[in-house]
């Protein structure tokens, strides 16, 4: 789990609704074309402190797409709740919060599509990328990719290119950046106030299966790091996380 807040960490602004990290692994490289496969969220408040988790598989209706690098393969999404049926969650989880991800505009346009495929046009959400923050507040890292960039926060190994992994991690990178003395407290604050003053949909319904028993979520877990250099990474394991709504 995420630490407490940086020390230094300058106040938020009244108000705010904290941070809504994501990560999405997709079938392929086009939102228009290409669908989510896997979407996690993590929670922070306004002072970066841990909320909640959310992760699951998502069945695609077709291929899964690249197996070699998310590692998904098509028989792990089998009754894996489609994007429609946790819309409404995911669409809780986000209101109110700025959106952050590394290289946040993608996984904002795989997410944009997915809802307008439902019929659900997204708000223009704040948007923070720590891709853009590494750049300004990281510059020992190597490239600023998410995995250099880790290393060079020294936030050691993560399973990348699990959806949630990458926003755990992407969490953390976020915290290493905005406690930075480089950062001013506008690099952020801003974006809060923006957040919680825009407008969300809401969803009903789609909650739960024909049946009318609650849809699962299919969670890809890792034990989490950082582990010893040279250490083999553990396996990523699929748990069924209960019913909608659970969040770790």
């Amino acid at each position: 789990m995420l630490p407490g807040p940086t020390p230094g960490t300058p106040e938020a602004p009244s108000g705010a609704g904290g941070f809504a990290v994501v990560d999405v692994e997709a079938t392929g490289r086009s939102p228009w074309r290409h669908r989510v496969v896997e979407v996690a969220v993590v929670l922070l408040d306004e002072r970066l402190c841990p909320e909640g988790e959310f992760a699951t598989l998502l069945d695609p209706l077709g291929p899964v797409g690249p197996t070699h690098v998310h590692r998904i393969r098509q028989s792990d999404v089998e009754g894996a709740p489609r994007f429609r049926e946790i819309a409404p969650q995911l669409l809780e989880l986000l209101a109110g919060r700025v959106l952050v991800g590394h290289h946040v505009s993608c996984d904002h346009a795989f997410l944009d599509r997915e809802f307008a495929r439902i019929g659900v046009p997204l708000p223009p959400v704040p948007l923070l990328c720590t891709m853009r923050l590494a750049r300004a507040h990281l510059p020992e890292a190597r490239s600023h990719g998410l995995a250099a960039c880790v290393e060079a926060a020294g936030l050691g190994w993560y399973p990348a290119h699990t959806a949630l992994g990458d926003a755990r991690v992407t969490a953390e990178l976020l915290r290493h950046c905005l406690g930075a003395p480089s950062c001013p407290p506008g690099d952020w604050a801003g974006p809060l106030r923006e957040a919680a003053r825009v407008p969300w949909p809401r969803l009903g319904g789609a909650r739960s299966g024909p049946s009318g028993a609650a849809v699962p979520l299919l969670r890809r877990e890792a034990p989490y790091g950082p582990w010893l250099p040279g250490a083999q990474a553990p396996e990523v394991v699929l748990t069924h996380a209960g019913a909608m709504g659970s969040m770790a």
